[in-house]
């Protein structure tokens, strides 16, 4: 497909009713055609349609999808991963995650080739940022997960924006994908189920409250001290630990939605008894949750720092400290232990095979 024309992916409602007007036909046929694209996952059925003689074929000479599946990878867990290749040839990483109920599924969604945070224990900081992705681009990372929860037999029920690169500096793309994944007629996954992550860049948080999208936002924090937080999170050096809290909490007042708060525990880095109080003091007041996560292990960081994920016992006692404090925390259990689960990792994998098969 020609790069320059754009795919069905990347219209809203109101850009393909004005594309299908310049084409010579009416605009009611727009609305029709991406209803019958986003049921289909990213098929149409044709034969079910009357359109006007023509239309058919210009929608498919511009092209439905500008990617295509370069790997699959699946878990026993369930946890499916899918590298997709774009366009001009560059890679991007989304995952689905079965729900402890049978019937649901969760997707995680990139907004970004690489990743400029270099945040030191992730395997995608290892190799940089190439570019922002469009949002069809990121619709269809939505599009193939549908497709994989449909045959599983799931419904593809939340959406998390927590894949490669840092949402928040790619808004107007993430925002437009949001509107048509959220769209009652079109993804309809509902605002309700989709979140924003982001390692705390502040000006982003308030643009994302001020846009009127009602999503969630959820906060890599991983450190309730600033030292601690910058070591592992470049981003901290610029936003500090109470500027990204209270950023959260405009948010929160804004919007009304609840602020998860992301914490990965690192062994013997972030995760002592003491770190858990301080952070339970942190949110005291505060009407946030906190998700605790268990590292995946991706090899040295930027700094050569090798990570390792805490004993289940750690994890034990750092839960029951921020409970005994009165914070509503959960512990998310890991998934694709056995693929490349970590974010990242499979786009690593793939590049480095390719260079070796030349």
């Amino acid at each position: 497909m020609d790069a320059t024309v754009p795919a069905l992916t990347e219209y809203s409602v109101a850009d393909f009713e004005r594309q299908v007007v310049t084409w010579g036909h009416p605009a009611v046929h727009a609305r029709r055609i991406l209803r019958r694209f986003y049921a289909g996952a990213g098929a149409i059925a044709w034969e079910r349609m009357e359109l006007p003689r023509g239309l058919r074929e210009r929608v498919l000479a511009d092209g439905l999808c500008g990617s295509a599946l370069a790997t699959r990878q699946q878990d026993p867990d369930g946890t499916v991963k899918l590298l997709l290749r774009l366009g001009d040839g560059r890679t991007v990483e989304t995952v689905l995650m079965p729900d402890r109920r049978s019937d649901r599924a969760a997707g995680c969604l990139s907004t970004q080739v690489g990743c400029a945070m270099g945040c030191d224990f992730c395997a995608t900081a290892q190799g940089g940022f190439e570019r922002n992705l469009t949002s069809g681009e990121i619709v269809e990372q939505f599009l193939a997960l549908l497709r994989e929860a449909r045959a599983a037999q799931r419904k593809l029920r939340t959406i998390v924006f927590m894949g490669m690169g840092e949402p928040l500096h790619n808004l107007e793309a993430v925002l437009a994908a949001v509107r048509r994944i959220g769209h009652g007629e079109l993804g309809a996954v509902g605002w309700a189920q989709i979140a924003v992550s982001t390692v705390g860049i502040v000006p982003g948080i308030d643009a994302l409250a001020a846009s009127g999208v009602p999503v969630a936002l959820a906060i890599s924090l991983h450190a309730p001290d600033n030292a601690t937080r910058a070591r592992l999170l470049p981003s901290g050096r610029r936003y500090g630990v109470a500027e990204v809290l209270a950023a959260a909490d405009r948010y929160q007042a804004l919007t009304g939605r609840v602020v998860n708060i992301q914490y990965c525990l690192l062994a013997g880095v972030n995760d002592s008894p003491e770190q858990a109080r301080a952070l339970a003091a942190l949110l005291a007041g505060r009407r946030m949750h906190v998700n605790i996560l268990l590292y995946n292990p991706t090899g040295p960081g930027l700094s050569g720092t090798t990570y390792a994920p805490p004993s289940r016992e750690t994890v034990g006692v750092f839960l029951a400290e921020l409970h005994a404090a009165g914070i509503v925390a959960h512990f998310r259990r890991p998934r694709g232990a056995e693929i490349d689960g970590a974010c990242g990792q499979l786009r690593a994998r793939e590049a480095t095979e390719r260079q070796d098969t030349g």
